[in-house]
């Protein structure tokens, strides 16, 4: 007997958890991110180079997925950003040494972020608001707040850059 009672209200539930989810979303407008060609990012040679047993490219699905949830939170309903990062290096750099079997990112003002890209803004009707090529950098990565991020995250310094990017708003990217 208690069944019965049950699952209207578990249908009224999932229902009003949908719709919750949908508003959600149609809150923010949508953003992508693509890498054009990632093998010849300079952080990609790099690495390549002077550290090849650090190569990585998980740390490209990571950032591209960090882009995308901050880009699009930013974004009023029904407009997309698309984005096309063309060359990224990452804050630091691995120096040449001579039989390192163990190379270490050294983390100097020197080696500051740098991400090149190139975005279109486009309106609900796909119509370009706005589009161009940025080449961003930090040369003062290491002295500000990591901005919430965790100290230990290893792409604080980059995401903190597209954060900044970003915080501009729509009208100054």
């Amino acid at each position: 007997m208690s069944t019965v009672r049950i699952r209207p209200f578990l249908g009224l539930a999932l229902g009003l958890f949908v719709a919750a989810a949908a508003a959600a979303t149609a809150t923010h407008g949508t953003a992508s991110v693509r890498y054009d060609h990632p093998e010849n990012f300079s952080e990609t040679r790099e690495v390549r180079a002077f550290a090849p047993t650090r190569a990585d490219s998980g740390y490209l699905a990571t950032l591209k997925a960090y882009i995308e949830k901050r880009a699009a939170a930013m974004l009023p309903p029904g407009e997309r950003l698309d984005i096309v990062v063309t060359d990224l290096h990452r804050a630091g750099s691995y120096l040449p040494t001579a039989g390192s079997l163990n190379p270490v990112r050294i983390i100097k003002d020197m080696y500051p972020p740098r991400i090149s890209l190139r975005f279109r803004l486009l309106d609900s009707d796909g119509k370009v608001i706005r589009e161009g090529d940025r080449r961003l950098v930090d040369a003062g990565f290491m002295y500000g707040s990591p901005g919430g991020l965790a100290d230990s995250d290893p792409l604080r310094y980059e995401k903190r850059l597209i954060d900044r990017w970003l915080a501009r708003g729509t009208a100054k990217l």
